[in-house]
């Protein structure tokens, strides 16, 4: 492992884009390679038992590229997969969205009271609400699964009358609730970050963890002397599970910057002895 070799990031489609854009700013001069399954996209109506062979699936694919971390932008895939991909390969350090997010939430709440919403397999692994009142017992948590987030962003609807719509059918309950900070606990979500602001208003934050993931990733990287020195941007190659007419669009819309690389692949499966597998969570 080298600091030349670049970091791999996978998420279920398109949303994990939005944590590349952040580690670009952060990071410019890395090299990274981006799987979005959007064949199986969304992920967050799935088993923990399918969630974990898709991300070692992925994983595997990732490795074969030598990189030297893995990011899963991914949050529902963070809370029921970040223990096997980081059992699997070992050799390689595995980021996840949970804990950053966390940590960064409860450093923002001035009156302690917090919101999650996420995908609904995000939602009932109460990862986030525990973790949160771990930092502090004395944190109130509201969570609210949002299944129909992903879709909309996947078909670039993020505002007007049916995001709006979408918006009031789940979040109604949240406003008025005495909330001062929300985490947006799916890499799809920033992309409705306007949308939902406008709705909720300034007092309420809200919280990418992709952001606070980036920031991490960089801190961690600094500490292994796995910072890529070169004095170029670096590139972002980018692999879809299935051809996505929206991906380019929704890419610039994103980073703002070249894909200098993109190609669609069929991701292989692995096969785990019983011995091997993970217990679900």
């Amino acid at each position: 492992m080298n600091s030349a070799q670049a970091i791999g990031v996978f998420d279920s489609g398109i949303g994990g884009l939005t944590v590349v854009k952040h580690l670009q700013e952060q990071l410019p001069n890395e090299n990274i390679i981006y799987l979005g399954d959007t064949a199986r996209v969304p992920y967050g109506n799935k088993s923990s038992e399918v969630i974990i062979e898709y991300s070692l699936e992925i994983a595997n694919f990732l490795r074969q590229k030598s990189i030297k971390c893995i990011v899963i932008a991914c949050n529902t895939a963070s809370a029921y997969a970040f223990e096997a991909v980081q059992s699997a390969y070992p050799d390689i350090p595995v980021f996840g969205m949970i804990e950053t997010g966390s940590l960064y939430a409860v450093s923002k709440t001035k009156n302690k009271h917090i919101a999650v919403i996420g995908t609904t397999a995000t939602i009932q692994s109460q990862l986030y609400e525990q973790r949160m009142r771990e930092l502090d017992p004395l944190i109130k948590t509201e969570s609210v699964a949002c299944p129909l987030f992903v879709p909309i962003v996947e078909e670039h609807i993020l505002s007007g009358p049916i995001a709006e719509q979408i918006i009031e059918m789940y979040l109604s309950p949240l406003r008025g609730s005495g909330i001062d900070t929300l985490i947006m606990g799916c890499t799809h979500y920033p992309l409705l970050k306007n949308t939902l602001q406008n709705y909720f208003g300034e007092e309420v934050y809200l919280v990418d963890s992709g952001k606070s993931a980036a920031l991490f990733v960089k801190d961690q990287l600094a500490k292994m002397s796995l910072l890529n020195e070169q004095h170029v941007d670096g590139f972002l190659h980018c692999y879809l599970s299935c051809r996505t007419p929206k991906f380019v669009e929704m890419a610039e819309l994103c980073i703002g910057r070249d894909i200098h690389h993109l190609e669609h692949i069929e991701i292989e499966a692995v096969h785990i002895s019983p011995a091997d597998k993970p217990v679900s969570t």
